[in-house]
């Protein structure tokens, strides 16, 4: 089995995590990251190191290299970067094993927004396994410098969670030096706390030293790669609210969330909102409420079609594995695509077209979009087209600079995005008017 072959488990075998319960691994290469950092007010009062920063910066260089660099020359400066929460996400070439997907993934969905810089606001985004456990794996975790020093892990009855660390080199007495072991470094339960993680009484959590941590791990519609991507947060609120839209597609979706969402291949979508969280103040222990941005995972999907399809499938899925019964082929058990026991083949790019059999039970409408006016040219295309589902410019142009941010029409990928979400209604204007009203409230 190749290393793109997903295998789902039976949810029963399934240990547990901190917010549910954990699936198999994924390949993941290239990083987007949620936000920047920033030098702290004491590092950047030092102007060599503010040099090194912006020299870094410049030459497209991760933080955690020009962090590590800053060490290397000034190791008496314990924390020179500190985290900074953005409204975008940050795209550098080398955090690909490939650099140029950074330029593609900006050329394809990077937006400038009014302020002369093109950055990554939204992105389409598709996931590679039905376990939401498995696309957003999390645990709680404590770094050192260069690598994890405890993390949790749940035993394997799915109830107990341990405090996990790596085991100390074994040292071979007579060879004064350290064995060897195949397989990579063992791991044990930590000794000082009897490896049970206790959060309340873990000296680390308390000093903000172990944290949660998590990452979206999906597939970017467009981008070739054999391996997936990952978007890191340690949001408690953004983990939550993305298992709650999880939860509410696998339900419409008989289970499923990997691949394009209908049959119109939207995607979901990863962006971030400006949202009030609640935290408590370390001194008073009183809650307070702060703005932060947060990563928001969008299903842009009509849920009453979502559900008419789900049906729609089920009966014709019962009618092929009636047939196949009747013809020998399989037995009338089988070929459930919701199985969650069997293998499901993730290709590197979700295919153009669908297979045949699904062509033919699709009506043409559905499979043939009519393209936007030839001779209208950017901006121009979308009024153009949105006059012809019946949409006023007022309200269109409401509805977009919600949307989209309202640099859209400056930037010829946001003008192409913008195009190919409206063109899909051509077949459907009432139903572009009533995601309209949807979204930013009906028209006055």
């Amino acid at each position: 089995m190749d290393k793109n072959t997903i295998t789902t488990p039976v949810a029963p075998l399934v240990p547990a995590t901190i917010l549910g319960r954990q699936q198999m691994r994924i390949p993941t290469a290239g990083k987007i990251r949620a936000g920047i950092k920033v030098l702290t007010k004491a590092a950047a009062a030092n102007p060599a190191i503010k040099a090194l920063y912006d020299d870094g910066l410049a030459h497209q260089a991760t933080f955690e290299q020009i962090e590590q660099k800053i060490a290397e020359r000034f190791p008496d400066v314990k924390t020179p970067l500190a985290p900074k929460n953005v409204a975008w996400f940050t795209v550098r070439p080398n955090d690909f094993p490939n650099p140029a997907l950074a330029s593609q993934i900006l050329d394809a969905h990077g937006e400038d927004r009014g302020d002369g810089e093109v950055r990554l606001y939204r992105f389409p985004v598709i996931f590679p396994a039905d376990a939401w456990q498995s696309v957003m794996p999390h645990e709680l975790a404590c770094w050192a410098r260069n690598e994890k020093r405890y993390w949790s892990e749940y035993s394997a009855d799915g109830q107990t969670r341990r405090c996990m660390m790596f085991s100390p080199a074994k040292v071979d007495q007579h060879k004064q030096r350290a064995v060897r072991t195949f397989g990579g470094r063992g791991t044990q339960p930590r000794p000082e706390n009897d490896g049970l993680c206790d959060p309340e009484h873990c000296p680390e959590f308390q000093n903000r030293q172990c944290n949660l941590s998590g990452r979206f791990i999906f597939y970017i519609p467009g981008i070739r790669s054999l391996d997936a991507f990952e978007l890191h947060t340690n949001s408690f609120y953004a983990l939550s609210r993305a298992i709650e839209r999880f939860e509410a597609i696998a339900f419409m979706r008989g289970g499923r969330i990997a691949g394009f969402l209908d049959r119109n291949r939207t995607p979901f979508y990863l962006t971030k909102k400006l949202r009030e969280v609640s935290h408590l103040d370390a001194k008073t222990g009183q809650p307070v409420r702060s703005a932060h941005w947060i990563i928001e995972l969008e299903a842009p999907v009509d849920v009453t079609a979502l559900l008419s399809q789900q049906d729609d499938d089920t009966t014709l899925r019962v009618a092929d594995d009636a047939a196949r019964a009747l013809q020998g082929d399989v037995p009338a058990t089988q070929g459930n695509a919701s199985d969650p026991g069997q293998v499901v083949d993730m290709p590197a790019e979700a295919p153009s077209n669908a297979p045949p059999s699904k062509q033919a039970r699709e009506t043409p409408s559905r499979r043939t979009m009519a393209a936007p006016p030839a001779d209208a040219e950017g901006a121009d295309a979308v009024y153009a087209l949105a006059t012809e589902l019946g949409v006023a410019r007022a309200r269109l142009d409401a509805y977009l600079d919600w949307a989209w941010g309202v640099g859209w029409r400056r930037n010829a990928q946001g003008v192409k995005r913008v195009l190919a979400d409206l063109a899909r209604y051509q077949g459907n204007p009432d139903g572009l008017r009533e995601r309209i009203d949807a979204e930013i409230g009906p028209e006055e």
